[in-house]
């Protein structure tokens, strides 16, 4: 290789190119985290368990999410693959773990998409009452689709200035708030007297907080995106450890910021908490901190920045669903054609069979089986976890291989902090959640309905792991046969 300095960076025929920069992957990685789940949920979980309740629950699922991404970026940087934890849970695991990892997310990632087709309908009939759905839908699916097939880079940009805006409406948001609680600004008098009123800081004890340790969860899943983006960043090594490091601290500050600042400012008991959704964004917690700041079009400017959210989210699930398809392509546990890249390196086959399956969700809530697409939608609720407890393991193994292959820790680029304790810490904590799905629903009133729409992931999830046990044999690969070769990118 000494003899070819540039091999390495080189666009090779029929593989992905390394265009991404690191502003990319810092934004790609926060667009994926930050979302309706902070614009519109925070109001609900503040309302289900009180400021204090809220605050903790996403202290917790922020802190194990902290060590799930120094894990994933310690592999990563390792080696910067696109498929990263579909790559990782099959390797260092066992090969039939990694199929099953791979499959669940891009079904997710389909059936994102649609959902937030169907969200931007609902949006754009904010300023444009009466309008047909299908016009928004397939007007944003073509703009989310374009920006995917021409380049990575094209895609890099874009997620660039969609996630941007997100990112500068919640510093202004917090810069107002924090105004308004310090009296700079009107519009609050109350002082810290929310956080004391009634049954505050925790709303419902324990049951209140457990149940928003899910919603705290969910709202946090698309983080792990940033290491699909690592198969086609310029300079891995030194652009994911970053990325990773800095991404996670900004997601935490705008997170349990944002809870501070309108569990401060608005009652845990105000029932504007509990209807805010996409089809009611003047009820969102942003929107009504920012009214009464005396931001008159608070109510339009939320609807365009989550407009902008949901766009983003549509984007950046659709490239990630794509890259995983090319990678499980590439180790054989997915068809060979999704293999195929344009000459730009994009895999073209794995755009249209994404935006393919999440059409075919969309379509089946347009006419009307709201039922059907409600299923679709429900089996994957569980795969962000899933797919978190699959990294844990594989980074368990990856040092456990690392041990027995004579390596030191010395030798890794990057390391995760607080190894093993933080893997561990992390491991629980979503083991935890995904059993508390069901202890959450046998408190509030047990139903079985309510069982299978939690829990309907987990049954796939098993049938694709036996399946492909039964068809091709897979066991735990021995800790001395991992091959923990990096791969040379620079």
């Amino acid at each position: 290789m000494s003899g070819h300095p540039h091999t390495a960076t080189a666009p090779q025929a029929g593989s992905l190119q390394r265009r991404l920069r690191t502003r990319h992957v810092n934004l790609i990685a926060i667009g994926g985290a930050i979302g309706t789940g902070l614009f519109v949920g925070t109001g609900v979980s503040i309302a289900d368990a009180g400021p204090g309740g809220a605050l903790l629950s996403y202290g917790v699922i922020g802190l194990a999410i902290f060590f799930m991404m120094g894990a994933l970026g310690e592999m990563v940087t390792h080696r910067p693959v696109a498929g990263a934890f579909e790559t990782y849970t099959g390797e260092y695991v066992e090969p039939a773990l990694g199929f099953t990892v791979g499959w669940m997310y891009w079904y997710s990632c389909a059936m994102t998409i649609a959902v937030e087709l169907v969200a931007s309908s609902i949006i754009m009939k904010y300023w444009f009452p009466g309008s047909p759905s299908l016009l928004w839908s397939a007007l944003f699916l073509g703009i989310i689709l374009s920006l995917n097939l021409f380049s990575a880079r094209i895609f890099g940009e874009s997620e660039f200035w969609f996630a941007g805006i997100k990112v500068i409406t919640i510093i202004v948001f917090l810069i107002l708030g924090v105004a308004m609680i310090v009296g700079i600004m009107g519009g609050h008098e109350g002082g810290l007297g929310n956080w004391t009123t009634g049954e505050a800081p925790f709303v419902g004890g324990w049951a209140g907080t457990t149940s928003v340790l899910m919603v705290a969860g969910f709202s946090f899943i698309g983080v792990e995106s940033a290491a699909v983006a690592a198969g086609e960043a310029e300079k891995p090594r030194t652009t994911m450890p970053r990325a990773i490091n800095s991404v996670f601290l900004r997601i935490m500050i705008f997170y349990v910021g944002a809870i501070a600042v309108v569990a401060t400012l608005v009652a845990y008991t105000d029932p504007n908490l509990l209807q805010a959704s996409e089809e009611n964004i003047a009820a969102s917690p942003f929107t009504l901190v920012f009214e009464r700041a005396g931001l008159a079009i608070a109510a339009a400017f939320m609807n365009a920045v989550v407009l902008t959210s949901v766009l983003s989210a549509g984007n950046s699930t659709l490239y990630v669903g794509s890259r995983l398809l090319y990678s499980m392509a590439g180790s054989g546990r997915a068809p060979r054609v999704f293999a195929r890249v344009s000459r730009s390196g994009v895999p073209v086959w794995g755009v249209l069979a994404t935006v393919g399956i999440s059409m075919l969700g969309f379509l089946s809530s347009l006419v009307g089986d709201s039922v059907a697409y409600t299923w679709f939608y429900n089996a994957t609720g569980l795969t962000g976890f899933i797919v978190w407890v699959g990294v844990c393991l594989a980074h368990l193994r990856f040092r456990a291989a690392w041990k027995a292959q004579g390596r030191t820790v010395a030798d890794l680029p990057y390391r995760a902090k607080l190894f093993p304790v933080g893997t561990w810490f992390a491991l629980v904590v979503f083991v935890l959640v995904i059993i508390g799905q069901g202890v959450n629903l046998a408190l509030s009133g047990f139903t079985w309905y309510g069982l299978l729409v939690a829990y309907v992931g987990l049954p796939i999830t098993v049938a694709l792991w036996l399946g492909f046990k039964l068809v091709r044999g897979s066991r735990l690969t021995p800790l001395r046969e991992i091959d923990l070769s990096a791969q040379d990118v620079e």
